[in-house]
C-alpha cells in the first residue's frame, strides 16, 4: 500500500493498458485514488481494473476508446459527467511515434499522431479543468518526451508535438497560479514500453543500457506532480543531459538527436504500418 496520499480523489489516465500508463495506474491505486482507466484494449483495461480494485479496493472503471479519433475527448468527458464522476487528476500520456524519415510516412498517420498527442490531449484539458478550478483543486499530468528538447531527424512531427505538450502544459500552469489547480509535464527519456515496437525502433546493446523501467518513470512522474513540480525529466542522466543541451549551438541539435538516436536505436519494419492505429499505452521516447 502506498502513503494514501489520493485517498478520495480520481484519477483519468489514457494510454492506460500497459507500460507508463498502467504503471502510473498502479500507483495511483496505491496511493487511495480512484481511477477511469482509457484505452483501445478493452480486455487489457479490465484485467488492470480487477487487480487494482483486488489490491487496493479502489473504485476502477475503464473505458475502450481510440484517441486518435476527432470526438474522443468530448466523448470521455460525457462518459464521466453521465456516470458522475468527478475527476480531480487528469493525466494524458496516451501517444505515439514514428521512427522515420517524414516523406517516408504515410500522411494518414501523421493526421492520427497529431489528433492523439496534440489535439487530444489539449481537449481533455479544456473539458476537465473548469472543474477542477471550480473546485479549487486538481492535477493534470501531461506526459510529453526529451524528444522536447531537440529538433530530431526521424522523430520530426513526433519530437514536434512534444515541444507543443511541454510549452502548452507549462503555460498552463502559469495561467492556473492561485487556483489550487497544477499542471505538470513529465518528459521521460529511453523508457521499457511498447512505444519502441510502434514506433519501428529496435534497440541496440548500448541502447539497452539507458533504458528505464516503466516503473521508475511512473513513481517519478507521480512524486514531482505531487511535489508541484511544472515541468521534470525523468533520471538524473536524462536531466543532465538534456541541461547540457542548452548550451550547444541551435544548428547543432538536428544532428546531435540524429547522432544520438543511430546509436541506441536500429530503425525497423513496423508492424502497425501503414496507416493502422497503434494502441500507445505509453509514450516515451
Amino acid at each position: 500500500m502506498g502513503s494514501q496520499r489520493l485517498k478520495g480523489k480520481r484519477a483519468l489516465v489514457t494510454g492506460a493498458s500497459s507500460g507508463i500508463g498502467a504503471e502510473l495506474a498502479r500507483i495511483l491505486a496505491s496511493e487511495g485514488a480512484d481511477l477511469v482507466l482509457v484505452a483501445r484494449r478493452q480486455g487489457r483495461l479490465d484485467a488492470l481494473a480487477e487487480t487494482l480494485q483486488a489490491h487496493h479496493g479502489v473504485d476502477v472503471s475503464v473505458l475502450a476508446m481510440d484517441l486518435s479519433v476527432v470526438d474522443s475527448a468530448e466523448r470521455i468527458y460525457a462518459h464521466t459527467v453521465d456516470a458522475g464522476l468527478a475527476i480531480d487528476i487528469l493525466i494524458n500520456n496516451a501517444g505515439f511515434g514514428d521512427y522515420r524519415y517524414f516523406l517516408d510516412v504515410e500522411w494518414a498517420r501523421y493526421v492520427d499522431l497529431i489528433q492523439l498527442n496534440v489535439t487530444t490531449l489539449t481537449a481533455l484539458c479544456h473539458h476537465f479543468l473548469p472543474q477542477m478550478v471550480e473546485r479549487g483543486h486538481g492535477h493534470v499530468m501531461n506526459v510529453g518526451s526529451v524528444a522536447a528538447y531537440l529538433p530530431s531527424p526521424s522523430f520530426a512531427v513526433y519530437a514536434a508535438t512534444k515541444v507543443y505538450v511541454r510549452n502548452f502544459t507549462e503555460a498552463l500552469d502559469c495561467e492556473l497560479k492561485g487556483t489550487g489547480v497544477r499542471a505538470i509535464c513529465v518528459n521521460p527519456g529511453g523508457t521499457r514500453t511498447e512505444f519502441l515496437d510502434q514506433a519501428g525502433q529496435k534497440l541496440k546493446k548500448s541502447g539497452e543500457l539507458a533504458m528505464m523501467t516503466s516503473a521508475r518513470c511512473a513513481q517519478i512522474a507521480v512524486d514531482k506532480m505531487l511535489a508541484g513540480r511544472r515541468n521534470v525529466v525523468t533520471g538524473f542522466m536524462n536531466a543532465l543531459s538534456m541541461f547540457a543541451v542548452r548550451f550547444l549551438p541551435r544548428a547543432w541539435m538536428p544532428a546531435m538527436a540524429q547522432l544520438t538516436m543511430d546509436a541506441g536505436v536500429e530503425r525497423v519494419p513496423t508492424a502497425a504500418l501503414p496507416g493502422a492505429k497503434p494502441d500507445p499505452p505509453a509514450d516515451a521516447e
